[in-house]
């Protein structure tokens, strides 16, 4: 029994490394996948973030 739980401690030890970069690499691909649907949306990666302005919008604050 104690060598079983030794063996379970050791593989978990050794596998924990391996899935920590897999975290990582789920959150940029969440990430990227936000931003690109943020683009298709029409906002900009600027500080601070903003939506571009469409010619209508542009046209309605150009006549006011």
């Amino acid at each position: 029994m104690r060598i079983k739980r030794l063996l379970a401690a050791a593989l978990f030890v050794a596998v924990l490394p391996v899935l920590s970069g897999c975290w990582y690499a789920a959150a940029a691909g969440a990430g990227a996948y936000g931003g690109y649907k943020m683009k298709e949306k029409g906002y900009t990666v600027q500080s601070p973030v903003t939506k571009e302005k469409s010619d209508k919008d542009e046209s309605k604050e150009e006549s006011k």
